[in-house]
């Protein structure tokens, strides 16, 4: 992980809880689910009221519209999971010109049926996907369009309340992995301050030193404990560390959080410490309404405490830097075809990944920009094949031509001999799509008959 240096065990008793190098990793949202699994039993009942009362619940139902892909995994869970950013109150001194709500961390926790084994997907905020048209709350509607994955919750959150910004935010990530997200938790970067606060402080072992301006944050190199401002600050930089990527960001947040649930289990043994975290984790939290409570979630921390750690995997989607696609943009990044799809797919269908097959397969990427397709029109529908072209052109996929074909029902993609790596990719972005080799089919092209299976704003 970029400049995060050397880690050590985390450490038991009141001493400085250390990073981990390799272990069982935690989310924002489970690791606060963990510890107040910890605390729930041994507070009384005007605590445990308290605490309860603490947690923001937000109405999402009439938020998120009809068209929603559809759970193939009874039992299953999809929690997304997202770090807050606002820029209100005591946050308004890490962003300029910053008006509406910002997500920071952006992840898709998924608990199986079985409760043997979960997964969770980082997507980089910094992911150039199609955000669909979203309420603003303002009684205005935006239109859909690409841009950063994390403007989703922005959009939604113009009005500042995160039942929008969640709202849209869903809606995004549900169009673009074809998952039904069923739970949302948000975590407030000022709560998750109060939460390092009362443990002490953390500490991080940072190799080089650490100036980034716009996370507030000076460190120098070198094993140390941080708290307050420094804390948040460390879990916020970028710029000022590694190679300034938001997935060097990502590893650094996912270590900083499992020291901090380590120390949690170490610690929160005195009443008052136990308290004060609690307050603050409970302070810090928006959910649906369905796991707004201290009951739901301690319920959903008891599904993950058992889950041995070599089930537990902690992958980022399969991505590469958009300037591969277009040279001008070396601010973002798109996610990787076939592979992302993949990922996906298996947890739609309640399957576990194997995180270091995934890894392999994407070491060599095929670049969008790198397939050009002819787009068939098979559907009947006039101008499908242009709507089609036009979905694809925006994801970086050349267009070389259009026109018709016979009627299908099955959305095919076909390619001659040597394409089969280019097709997957196309494929990869068509839900239900099915590959053949053609030895006739024209060099260097992949053809697509659109079926009328294929519903245009399924193409990812």
């Amino acid at each position: 992980m970029s400049g995060s240096g050397r880690r050590r065990r985390a450490a038991g008793g009141d001493g400085p809880a250390r990073l981990t190098k390799r272990g069982r990793y935690l989310l924002w949202g489970a690791g606060v689910c963990s510890a107040l699994l910890l605390g729930v039993a041994g507070v009384g009942a005007w605590v445990y009221n308290d605490l309860n009362d603490n947690i923001h619940s937000a109405d999402l139902d009439d938020k998120l519209g009809g068209n929603r892909p559809v759970n193939l995994s009874p039992g299953s869970k999809n929690i997304l999971v997202v770090g807050s950013d606002s820029r209100d109150g005591d946050n308004a001194k890490y962003g300029k010109g910053l008006t509406t709500m910002q997500s920071d961390t952006l992840m898709v926790l998924h608990i199986p049926a079985d409760r043997k084994w979960a997964a969770a997907v980082s997507l980089p905020r910094d992911s150039w996907v199609r955000i669909p048209s979203c309420d603003r709350g303002d009684g205005s509607t935006s239109d859909p369009h690409h841009f950063k994955i994390n403007e989703s919750f922005a959009i939604g959150g113009t009005t500042g309340e995160v039942a929008g910004a969640a709202a849209c935010t869903i809606k995004t990530v549900e169009a673009n992995t074809g998952l039904r997200i069923d739970h949302f938790v948000s975590v407030d970067f000022q709560g998750f301050k109060g939460m390092v606060n009362a443990l002490g402080g953390i500490e991080i072992c940072p190799e080089q030193a650490i100036h980034d301006e716009k996370a507030h944050l000076d460190l120098e190199a070198g094993c140390q404990t941080v708290r307050d401002e420094q804390a948040l600050g460390y879990v916020r930089a970028r710029y000022g560390v590694g190679d300034g990527s938001d997935v060097g960001r990502i590893g650094r947040q996912q270590e900083f959080m499992q020291a901090l649930a380590d120390k949690a289990r170490s610690k929160l043994t005195s009443p008052s410490a136990l308290y004060g975290f609690l307050q603050s984790a409970t302070k810090s939290l928006t959910t649906d309404e369905a796991l707004a409570g201290i009951k739901p979630l301690s319920g959903l921390a008891s599904e993950l405490k058992d889950i041995p750690g070599d089930r537990l995997t902690f992958l980022t989607v399969p991505h590469y830097p958009r300037e591969a696609d277009v040279p001008g943009d070396k601010a973002n990044v798109v996610w990787q075809y076939p592979q992302a799809a993949e990922v996906f797919t298996a947890l739609a269908k309640d399957r576990e990944i194997d995180k270091k097959r995934v890894e392999e397969d994407a070491k060599d990427p095929v670049y969008a920009s790198q397939v050009r397709v002819q787009v068939l029109n098979g559907t009947g529908v006039p101008g499908r094949a242009a709507a089609v072209s036009e979905r694809l052109t925006e994801a970086g996929i050349g267009v070389v031509g259009t026109g018709n074909a016979e009627k299908s029902g099955r959305t095919t993609v076909t390619y001659p001999p040597g394409l089969e790596r280019r097709a997957a990719v196309l494929a990869g972005r068509l839900p239900g799509a099915q590959t053949r080799e053609d030895a006739e089919a024209t060099a260097g092209v992949v053809t697509l008959v659109v079926g009328t299976d294929l519903a245009v704003d399924d193409i990812r």
